[in-house]
């Protein structure tokens, strides 16, 4: 694949790290376990600076006490909070889960919603997790934004990194619409593996070197 010339535009760069990424990662596997749109919610939730692994270390634990909002309501929230303490913020998370199971079954009938709105109006639940639930529960595209996407899209290059409500927006005008599910997943995978906050600082990993190839210094990460 030709890499992008010294002097690209922001779209080619974008155009070329979409292509590389998916010769990369052509499988884009949700990386919480989940069983439905539910249990990614809870997950998701509890996700929230906590790593991936230590949730689905944690979350078979829960779904075995319960695993649906009807279940979940019958479950005192000193339980739930016990059971989730590994993943940290264990008392806002299990009143979280406790109020948004409530209202699931309150509200919508005991089913996860299908929009923005209804999913932000829930206990617990801000933009990039219902975002996520949207993109991978329900397929409509969304562009959830975590550390590594803010990360990774500075050192690109592709925005100004700001805020993470700038750098979804920046990156959902570079993207095509129906690649915005499977490419953040993608962009996650390769700030694990290759883009880390320790191991590039904007000059070292493969992305890094084609995209941005005459930098001299590190990228200072915005918040």
């Amino acid at each position: 694949m030709e890499p992008p010339k010294p002097s690209c535009t922001k779209i080619e760069r974008a155009a070329y790290i979409d292509r590389r990424l998916a010769e990369l990662y052509p499988e884009t596997p949700v990386p919480l376990e989940h069983r439905d749109a539910y249990t990614l919610l809870v997950a998701v939730l509890l996700s929230a600076q906590c790593t991936d692994t230590r949730v689905n270390g944690v979350t078979p634990k829960l779904w075995a006490v319960a695993d649906t909002p009807q279940a979940m309501t019958q479950v005192p929230v000193a339980r739930i909070q016990a059971i989730i303490r590994p993943c940290g913020l264990a008392p806002q998370k299990a009143k979280a889960i406790a109020g948004l199971s409530q209202l699931l079954l309150e509200r919508h009938g005991g089913l996860v919603p299908r929009s923005f709105a209804e999913l932000e109006a829930l206990p617990g639940v801000g933009h990039k997790t219902a975002s996520v639930v949207m993109a991978q529960a329900f397929g409509e595209p969304a562009f959830p934004v975590d550390t590594h996407i803010h990360r990774l899209a500075q050192r690109w290059k592709l925005t100004n990194g700001r805020n993470v409500e700038q750098t979804e927006r920046d990156l959902k005008k570079l993207f095509p619409r129906e690649h915005w599910n499977q490419l953040h997943l993608r962009i996650i995978f390769y700030g694990r593996e290759h883009c880390t906050a320790r191991g590039c600082d904007g000059t070292v990993c493969e992305i890094c070197r084609t995209v941005v190839p005459g930098r001299k210094r590190a990228v200072q990460t915005k918040k």
